[in-house]
């Protein structure tokens, strides 16, 4: 049995407060379980880590080193601070261990690459990816066997900072990396983004603060396809991870978790100097 390893900013946070469940109740549950978990700072008003644990059934850490040292596999999780990833990873990127780092992977292009670069010199299997990927609908095959010229998304969020990362996910694992230019109007309240890809194809993102569904319209001149609700993401995604931990290998190209990194960073930059 395999122990997985939880390292966070602050643990009394979404992400980790619903992880532990979902591995338990994944089809690969028997071959893991969960061990110490670690974080940097409590979350103002939130558990600290010890009653954390003691509600989640793991273990506190001492130390990063603890967690890295007493697992198999590693969740480096923080999902709203993209820009500790790379400091709360270094020493498990250095690990060998198999080490899931949470969306958004890297808050620019230049992290996400010293990332991969740090965990490919120790030989340590790296994935990352926003659970939107994992939907029903975009891992049934249908859309990459379309082949859109055209695809459009919807979704909300408290900012696009934070929640950009879902849409741009959804696109690039289905229309690729081969962004050419981008063109974004609108405000922190409501964002129009159209990515124009080298060969003619286009995509768009739709954001609204207000709250507003994940869906998908995909067209490539001769058929559509749309879909008003995506379904099982994170029950798809936790079991990736699990499949990720038991294998050591991503399904997801380390060039498209580098283009989304790159496509959120440019994005938020043109969104703030509007």
């Amino acid at each position: 049995m395999k122990t997985i390893g939880f390292i966070d900013l602050s643990i009394d946070e979404w992400h980790a407060n619903n992880y532990p469940q979902w591995f338990r109740e994944a089809k690969r549950a028997a071959e893991f379980e969960l061990g110490y978990a670690w974080e940097e700072k409590p979350q103002p008003g939130g558990r600290p880590l010890d009653k954390w644990c003691a509600d989640f059934g793991m273990t506190p850490a001492r130390s990063i080193g603890e967690v890295v040292e007493k697992s198999d596999c590693i969740c480096v999780l923080a999902p709203s601070n993209p820009e500790v990833h790379e400091r709360l990873a270094d020493l498990p990127l250095k690990s060998g261990k198999p080490l899931y780092i949470d969306k958004p992977f890297a808050d620019s292009k230049a992290a996400a690459e010293r990332i991969f670069s740090l965990a490919e010199k120790h030989g340590t299997p790296l994935m990352s990816s926003s659970a939107l990927r994992f939907g029903d609908e975009l891992i049934s095959g249908k859309l990459q066997e379309m082949k859109p010229f055209l695809f459009c998304t919807t979704g909300g969020g408290s900012s696009f900072d934070e929640y950009g990362i879902h849409q741009l996910e959804m696109i690039v694992s289905i229309m690729g990396t081969d962004v050419r230019n981008m063109k974004l109007t609108g405000d922190s309240d409501k964002i129009s983004l159209i990515l124009a890809y080298g060969n003619g194809n286009l995509a768009q993102i739709s954001y609204a603060r207000a709250k507003l569904p994940f869906t998908v319209i995909a067209s490539n001149g001769k058929n559509a396809e749309v879909f008003p609700v995506i379904h099982n993401t994170f029950q798809n995604l936790i079991g990736a991870m699990l499949d990720f931990f038991a294998s050591g290998k991503s399904i997801i190209p380390k060039e498209q978790t580098i283009c989304i990194a790159e496509l959120l960073e440019k994005s938020v930059a043109m969104l703030h100097s509007m």
